[in-house]
């Protein structure tokens, strides 16, 4: 099977998996061993899932000041979390590509490996509730056959996503294309470069 249609099939278990219970606060029942490559794709997306459910929270009309402010600062960690972990990823695949020898003529992808397979395991979420959207029967009629409209389309983007990563995939192990791995360095966490924070020591 290739990689990211396998990665699919884990980020979209690992959906499935969440939604048994549905609470933000349940742990991460990863079915992989520690260490491998699909342990860190399922708890990648279990992280997804529960940022998806975070934001539907904080988005509630009559959610607590208080209780928004926690929310949007657990949102923010989540936020961390993910980056990392695709920096993880990446970091397999540079590691897996790194005795490749690029041709004359490689050229740089847009984005890396392991952030188009981070677009792929949101990918997954946003299908999965799409689906759930087409199941209503609380919702009229007409909202049904839009959602079911949106949902053709992300099950086309799915088989064109994950064609794409193969396909990149293959030519950096062929050296048509070569990686590089430009680490996020987010800001508004750290506090030697946010100035709200520096400027409060």
């Amino acid at each position: 099977m290739e990689l990211a249609k396998k990665a699919f099939r884990i980020f979209a278990d690992a959906t499935e998996a969440y939604h048994q219970t549905d609470n933000v606060d349940t742990p991460c029942p990863n079915p992989y061993g520690e260490g491998t490559f699909e342990h860190v794709l399922f708890a990648k997306n279990w992280v997804d899932v529960v940022q998806w459910h975070l934001e539907d929270l904080i988005r509630d009309p009559a959610i607590d000041p208080a209780e928004a402010l926690v929310l949007k600062r657990r949102i923010d960690a989540s936020n961390q979390v993910r980056t990392d972990m695709v920096e993880q990823i990446d970091t397999y695949f540079r590691d897996k590509y790194a005795d490749v020898a690029p041709l004359p003529d490689a050229t740089i992808n847009t984005e890396t490996p392991a952030w188009a397979i981070d677009r792929l395991s949101i990918l997954a979420v946003k299908i999965y509730h799409m689906n759930a959207e087409t199941e209503r029967t609380d919702a009229d009629e007409a909202h049904v056959a839009r959602c079911r409209g949106k949902l053709d389309i992300l099950l086309e983007q799915e088989k064109d996503l994950t064609a794409a990563i193969d396909m990149l995939l293959a030519d950096i192990e062929a050296g048509r294309k070569y990686m590089k791995v430009y680490r996020q360095m987010k800001m508004y966490n750290d506090p030697a470069t946010n100035p709200v924070l520096y400027a409060k020591k």
